[in-house]
């Protein structure tokens, strides 16, 4: 056994070397550029991490050990040697029987959880033959107007042994309600039924625009939700808080953990308005995270906001069950990392990203395709996404030990930097009333809308290196064949509407949208009850939407300078 680590003479010892060793290496080669030398949030790095980086009289206190108080080091005792994470790969495209076709295509290659993408239509409420769904139908992720689509979409798939995660935020209500009656025809048992509706509409306002109804109404949906599912789903994630497309729209790490935080807040205080008790609902909160190409602060990005949403959850809002205080997430590798040029290095950066986030000890991954900048991913990238993952998995080694970066100086001291910045921007938010607050203000907006400026710049600049983009670049780039979008899907998908329109009982289907109507206008009626209601009787989703809208009506957004 180690003899324990004297901090006294180590400190003089450091200071000695930096005096004598350092300070003059520097002088004679400055090394890098300063820019360079930073996190992706600007955090500077210093040379060299060791225990006198750390305050030893509180690092329990900071660090704890895995599965337990405040989680630092991850959600679980076990965390991969138990069970590794979830491998649920993100698709959605055309109609809901290709979509389908692509998720047995990823089981049968050993993907173990669904996570379905639906077209913009449906995610702002809009059926495939309304006007301002011209263009859009399939694009982006599969339609989804009626119930028959959700059946098609799930056919074979057996709803109680299969985890499924569904990015939906303003409908996701009425998507959740298909997707329980369509469990209900397999004769599945609700309380048997895993998985995850994004549910997220704060994020909407500030990083995505696809909200329907203003944050009141849309924040009364989001309460429903949870109080169904704590009631009727209990192995169900009733939101899944998203930093991810934060993230994307520009925001620094510091900012995705703050701003996704305060959002959380924001819909736990929704829910205890309700009346809710914070054990009853709180472990059905998840959340959705980036992990992008600087390893090391992604992975401290992980470890702190673990750690500062445990403190919250028990210091805050007085959470007893463990599994209250427990930041569970799924993570997707970076998009908007992703580059149009020499695609293919796009393997290596997924790889990164992904490895970044097995390390801050994920709950569930999806990796994204190399060629995603250009098109739809093809079924051999996604196969190759995939495998990254299970190489990862089982050959890497990085699964085999319980948080393999423990004790790295250098993460810990970035996982203190960032909660520490995060936590300044909590507490700005907090002066102005809350989330919903700083983002109707337009303060969230600029924040990241700021630190997307400052980023870009410093790529045109060259302090920032992207390969491929602006250092290291070729003339010519090779021809790729792209999945290709199908131009005759949208009368298919037009016509199986109108099938159904024609075949429903129509005075059934008036008769369950008024008792919605109804429901809307009363403020403690929850609504997935009627919802379920009119989707059973093949409602569309655009006429549930509708009778929500004229009740509730829709959201603008202001302009924010």
């Amino acid at each position: 056994m180690s003899e324990p680590i004297d901090l006294e003479q180590l400190e003089t010892a450091r200071r000695e070397w930096d005096k004598t060793v350092l300070t003059p290496a520097l002088e004679k080669n400055p090394g890098r550029d300063e820019a360079a030398l930073r996190t992706a949030s600007n955090i500077p790095l210093q040379p060299l991490y060791d225990p006198t980086s750390d305050n030893p009289a509180t690092y329990l206190e900071r660090q704890g050990f895995p599965g337990c108080y405040p989680f630092t080091r991850g959600v679980q005792p076990t965390m991969y040697r138990g069970r590794l994470w979830t491998m649920r790969q993100y698709a959605g495209f055309g109609t809901a029987e290709q979509t389908n076709a692509r998720f047995r295509y990823l089981l049968d290659q050993g993907q173990t959880g669904l996570s379905v993408a639906f077209d913009l239509p449906t995610q702002v409420g809009l059926d495939s033959d309304h006007s301002l769904a011209l263009g859009e139908v399939g694009k982006v992720g599969v339609a989804i107007d009626t119930l028959r689509d959700m059946e098609a979409l799930l056919a074979e798939i057996p709803l109680d042994e299969v985890s499924t995660s569904m990015t939906i935020n303003a409908p996701a209500a009425v998507l959740l309600a298909m997707y329980i009656v369509v469990a209900e025809s397999q004769d599945a048992d609700w309380s048997k039924l895993r998985g995850t509706i994004q549910n997220d509409i704060l994020k909407e306002y500030v990083a995505r625009g696809t909200y329907i109804f203003p944050p009141g109404p849309s924040m009364r949906l989001i309460q429903n939700t949870f109080e169904f599912c704590a009631r009727k789903l209990p192995k169900w994630n009733s939101i899944s808080v998203s930093g991810y497309h934060i993230r994307e729209a520009g925001a620094t790490a510091v900012q995705e953990v703050a701003f996704t935080l305060a959002d959380a807040i924001a819909y736990v205080e929704t829910a205890l308005q309700a009346g809710l008790n914070v054990d009853e609902f709180a472990g059905g909160l998840s959340f959705f995270f980036s992990a992008g190409s600087d390893l090391l602060e992604e992975v401290a990005k992980f470890r702190a906001a673990r750690r500062m949403w445990a403190r919250i959850m028990k210091q805050r809002f007085g959470a007893q069950s463990p599994r209250s205080m427990t930041l569970r997430f799924h993570s997707q590798t970076s998009g908007a990392a992703l580059t149009a040029q020499q695609p293919d290095n796009n393997v290596a950066r997924v790889t990164l990203h992904a490895l970044a986030a097995v390390l801050g000890g994920t709950q569930s991954l999806h990796t994204n395709s190399r060629d995603e900048a250009l098109a739809l991913p093809s079924q051999e990238s996604v196969q190759i996404a995939l495998r990254t993952q299970q190489i990862l998995a089982h050959e890497s080694g990085v699964a085999n030990t319980v948080d393999p970066l423990a004790g790295s100086y250098v993460v810990e001291a970035l996982t203190d930097e960032i909660e520490a910045q995060a936590h300044d921007y909590l507490e700005r938010i907090a002066s102005m009333g809350g989330m919903v607050q700083a983002i109707e203000a337009g303060y969230v907006q600029r924040e990241i809308a700021d630190a997307a400026y400052t980023y870009q710049r410093q790529l045109e600049d060259g302090k920032r290196i992207v390969v491929g983009v602006n250092r290291f670049t070729t003339a010519d780039e090779p021809h790729r064949d792209l999945m290709r979008h199908d131009p005759g899907l949208r009368e298919a998908q037009l016509a199986r509407l109108a099938d159904v329109r024609f075949e429903r009982n129509e005075q059934a289907v008036l008769q369950a949208l008024r008792a919605l109507r109804n429901a809307a206008e009363q403020p403690g009626e929850n609504l997935m009850y009627p919802i379920i209601d009119c989707v059973r009787r093949y409602a569309t989703l655009g006429e549930i939407c509708a009778e929500l809208r004229r009740v509730f009506g829709e959201h603008t957004q202001p302009g924010v300078v």
